[in-house]
């Protein structure tokens, strides 16, 4: 992968990821590869041995599930195992949520203290009694 500037890349936000492809048609991972390396601030490296293609790419730019797409409607055939779609499945996942979580704002419902307080009224304790007055001097 090309290095970057450490001041550039974000490690929650800069992902390496692979992209297997199908045994058939053979040949697709250099032709993906260029594909890919045409696009900005992609990092692509072919591994033709492994039938793959590493990708480094800033999670606000680029997501696995978006290059994988482009892929296909370009006509390359991504590895269908079962391990790779379950992999691809669990990443294309965690990569949204985390761009859910980085558009969302942090919203407290209520001030650390306030639960604290409010359970306390709740709780009987000290003076406070709810049994009426009448009944607390009967005798």
């Amino acid at each position: 992968m090309a290095p970057h500037s450490a001041a550039k890349k974000d490690p929650w936000l800069h992902k390496q990821r692979e992209i297997l492809f199908a045994k058939f048609p053979p040949g697709q991972v250099p032709e993906a590869s260029d594909h890919l390396a045409a696009k900005e601030e992609l990092e692509v490296v072919p591994h033709v041995e492994k039938r793959a293609v590493a990708v480094g790419y800033e999670l606000t730019r680029y997501t696995l599930g978006d290059l994988e797409e482009e892929l296909v409607e370009k006509g390359f055939h991504l590895d269908n195992t079962l391990l790779s779609k379950l992999t691809r499945a669990l990443i294309h996942y965690v990569e949204e949520t985390q761009l859910h979580n980085l558009e969302a704002p942090e919203y407290r419902l209520k001030r650390s203290d306030e639960a604290y307080v409010h359970a306390w009224e709740q709780h009987p304790h000290g003076d406070h009694d709810d049994t009426p007055p009448e009944w607390r001097e009967y005798k």
